[in-house]
């Protein structure tokens, strides 16, 4: 018997929570980059998701840290 691993889905669309993980930051700093507009999003009925180009043009646009 075998026991395959699923490789993970590379998700075009993010709910906030998975975006938050995929950032590496909390759940509720994904709400308020959201309500402040620095990170996009769009609205499918009464839930929100994330493009994972939206999440991609939000990290390549933080600026450096520079000691």
């Amino acid at each position: 018997m075998s026991t395959a691993i699923a490789a993970p889905v590379d998700r075009l669309l993010y709910k906030p929570e998975e975006a938050a993980e995929a950032l590496a930051i909390g759940r509720s700093t994904v709400y308020e980059l959201m309500a402040e507009g620095a990170l996009k999003y769009i609205k499918l009925g009464r839930t929100r998701r994330i493009r994972r180009t939206d999440l991609e043009s939000y990290v390549a646009a933080l600026p450096p840290h520079h000691n």
